[in-house]
């Protein structure tokens, strides 16, 4: 007598949640080829492994001591660029923006509350080598117009070199003049050079923002919004220049002296 216990053959399943799983599990099976994800050329993978090194080791900056105090000063923003590029119309829109009171013209420094614990001040440079040195030192984020219909002038690059003397601030750049171009193409041509080449001059990524006409003596509203908006929110590192250079700087200055007095006495000693 055969004692000997059979068993039936395992009946794959063909349908149903089981079979339904097992198929998800294998449908990319074959494709799946773990070889295709490895490093061809042992150089390149020694290029990369430097390179994520590289770019750890960057992240390790020594600490700055921030010697900012309780309440901070106003954030001193440069405006820059040759004549007739813009300057006295982008300060103008950005104190409308910011107090909704117009200016007729620019006296000096422009100071503004621009949030809670935070003021700017928009300071505009002339075209003097004087005034670009001087603000070079104070600056702390500095915009650059352009005039798109002419391009890069000299004293763009002037008070770019000034700027790298003293530091390096937060650089950024406007880009005006923008009507004049009617062609859609040729302006998305215009654009994309003036970026690559800002990134050349100043440093990769730099932020680049096109200003295309002017209403009611003003940018238009939207774009000077999203201008507003960076100037605001940018994050500002100590600059070790600044540090072993301090400075003070003057807003301004008031002459108190007694009218009479001066008018007795042009010499009289001043208050």
């Amino acid at each position: 007598m055969d004692t000997k216990q059979t068993h039936k053959a395992h009946r794959v399943r063909k349908a149903g949640a089981s079979a339904k799983k097992k198929q998800q599990k294998t449908k990319n099976a074959e494709k799946n080829n773990p070889k295709a994800f490895a490093m061809q050329s042992a150089q390149r993978a020694d290029r990369m492994a430097r390179r994520k090194a590289e770019l750890d080791e960057k992240k390790f900056h020594v600490p700055m001591a921030d010697r900012t105090p309780k309440v901070a000063p106003p954030i001193v923003v440069a405006v820059a660029g040759p004549p007739q590029s813009g300057k006295s119309t982008l300060i103008k829109s950005l104190v409308r923006r910011y107090t909704k009171h117009t200016l007729s013209e620019i006296r000096g420094p422009v100071t503004v509350v621009s949030g809670k614990h935070q003021r700017l001040t928009f300071m505009e440079c002339s075209n003097d080598i004087s005034a670009m040195t001087d603000l070079a030192k104070v600056a702390d984020l500095v915009i650059l117009t352009i005039d798109a219909s002419f391009g890069f002038e000299m004293e763009t690059f002037e008070f770019l070199n000034l700027l790298q003397t003293h530091g390096m601030p937060k650089v950024m750049g406007v880009l005006t003049h923008l009507d004049g171009f009617k062609d859609n193409k040729r302006l998305k041509v215009v654009k994309k050079n003036f970026k690559h080449r800002f990134w050349t001059e100043v440093y990769d990524g730099a932020k680049l923002f096109y200003l295309s006409g002017v209403e009611n003596g003003r940018y238009l509203d939207r774009e000077i919004l999203n201008l507003s908006r960076f100037v605001s929110i940018v994050k500002l590192r100590p600059l070790a220049w600044r540090s072993t250079h301090p400075y003070m700087l003057a807003d301004r200055v008031q002459d108190l002296t007694d009218p009479e007095a001066l008018a007795a006495n042009p010499k009289a000693n001043r208050t």
